[in-house]
């Protein structure tokens, strides 16, 4: 009997951003009960730490490099998500699974590339997904492009009407996560209509509550603004002393906020208490559908997976959001939880963006697609297997308008620059380009059982010669090859 599939992923959540973990004093009860009971993977990785990337490998496998999402799908860039790739929604539904996606999806161009006005009220980045291929096999709909208005949120099903809705985007995704499981699994009376749909616009699919399900639910949450969560979550910080981590620097982040501080440890601590709100909030939400997955007696044969896209620095390295090679950047959670299946624990396999979809239809007892370049290691999990993983690869790419403009300018391709890494058990290794054409080149070395807080890297300005650093420019350059990268060391 394949299992049902719950996939959980918030959106700028790192990995040290969890109680269990021991490192951000943030409160989640619920994750850490959950941890208990599941395997905890402490090297979960962002290959492309950035939204629409991570987002097109979860789905398909597959590098940037292949997928052409290296960048935000946004004003000013015209790329989105194929809709001739197979993704794992395609996959699932072929194999007879009831497939659904909740919240932020991100993988669509955005509908003002097209049309200063367009029908369905999307503005910026966002987007409405019509039925179709490039909802890449998710039936149940009930999402938007890339909107981060938390407190106000939108969503559109199957037809242009955006539907508004007054609740935090969080707690509402959670609602209706609820009544789809609820009818998928056979639970209860719900038909998975959001709040404000009219009646009648999908019909109710509780008929087939024996099938097994996929629930996809992507929560914005807590992505910037930090300040847009619910007063509930921040009393539990306001007055709690926080720690800023060791690696914090507030010397240069007016420059990456906008903002005038007066204090930049001010500011921030005013920053992680949000942060750390939304994640509490996220606490609560993800703790009601576990228990109503107990309720219904799914827990048994579902597979549930709670993860991020990528990290947040919150002035780690003098730094704010993401696109970094940073632990806290490129570090995600991910937690798996199926009784009898997969043994809880702690691993330290090296889990990369492209490993997430193979790894799941492995689990589910799929064939995995020829197009995936990603690992299946579900043998890995279930622990009947043990694959030797050297390093996991690494990369961005220079993604704003004005980089863009500037290479192209000079007749040169920008997919070309930025940096590529990998990341090994213990080391770090990056090759950095710069994001503007005639940066310098970096070579950067982090030791991560030397220096946890990367605060010590050994830096190069010239190709390495010998030693460590020669041996993992190497493995990189084999990444390079094997992804058909145009970086050139």
């Amino acid at each position: 009997m394949k299992p049902n599939i719950i996939y959980i992923f918030a959106d700028q959540w790192r990995k040290q951003a969890a109680g269990f973990m021991g490192e951000d004093e943030v409160i989640t009860p619920n994750i850490d009960r959950f941890a208990e009971e599941s395997l905890v993977f402490n090297h979960a990785l962002s290959c492309t730490p950035l939204c629409s990337p991570h987002r097109a490998a979860l789905m398909t496998g597959k590098y940037p490099q292949s997928t052409g999402v290296y960048t935000n799908c946004k004003i000013g860039a015209d790329l989105m998500l194929s809709p001739d790739e197979v993704g794992i929604g395609d996959v699932l539904k072929a194999a007879g699974y009831q497939t659904g996606y909740i919240g932020k999806w991100h993988l669509d161009l955005p509908e003002m590339n097209l049309s200063p006005a367009p029908e369905s009220g999307a503005r910026a980045w966002d987007a409405y997904t019509p039925p179709g291929p490039k909802r890449h096999g998710f039936d149940f709909w009930y999402s938007y492009g890339a909107y981060d208005q938390h407190l106000q949120p939108h969503y559109w099903r199957d037809t242009p009407e955006m539907i508004k809705i007054d609740q935090w985007s969080l707690e509402h995704e959670t609602d209706v996560a609820l009544d789809f499981i609820r009818s998928r699994g056979g639970g209860g009376e719900g038909n998975c209509k959001g709040k404000g749909e009219g009646e009648g616009d999908r019909k109710d699919e509780q008929s087939e509550g024996q099938k097994p399900f996929a629930l996809f639910l992507s929560w914005n949450p807590p992505h910037s603004p930090f300040e847009l969560v619910p007063e509930r979550y921040k009393e539990l910080y306001r007055e709690r002393e926080l720690t800023l981590r060791p690696n914090v620097s507030a010397d240069h982040l007016a420059a990456h906020t906008g903002e005038p501080f007066e204090s930049g440890d001010e500011a921030l601590l005013r920053y992680t208490r949000d942060y750390f709100a939304a994640v509490s909030g996220l606490d609560e939400q993800f703790g009601r559908i576990w228990r109503e997955l107990q309720q219904l007696g799914l827990a048994e044969n579902t597979l549930l997976v709670l993860s991020s896209d990528h990290g947040e620095l919150m002035g780690s390295h003098g730094l704010m959001a993401k696109h970094s090679w940073h632990e806290e950047s490129i570090g995600i959670p991910c937690l798996m939880h199926w009784p009898g299946r997969i043994a809880p624990g702690r691993t330290d396999l090296l889990f990369n963006s492209v490993d997430i979809m193979p790894t799941l239809l492995g689990l589910a007892g799929l064939e995995v697609p020829a197009t995936v370049e990603g690992l299946d290691l579900s043998g890995d999990v279930l622990g009947q297997s043990r694959t030797d993983i050297s390093s996991a690869f690494l990369c961005a790419f220079p993604g704003r308008k004005e980089a863009m403009d500037a290479y192209a300018a000079a007749g040169l391709d920008n997919r070309q620059f930025g940096w590529r890494g990998i990341r090994t058990g213990r080391y770090t290794y990056v090759v950095h380009k710069g994001y503007m054409p005639g940066a310098a080149v970096e070579r950067i070395l982090y030791d991560h059982q030397e220096d946890p807080y990367q605060l010590h890297p050994v830096i190069l300005m010239e190709a390495p010669q010998e030693g460590l650093m020669l041996e993992l420019e190497d493995e990189l350059r084999g990444w390079l090859e094997r992804t058909q990268d145009g970086f050139e060391l």
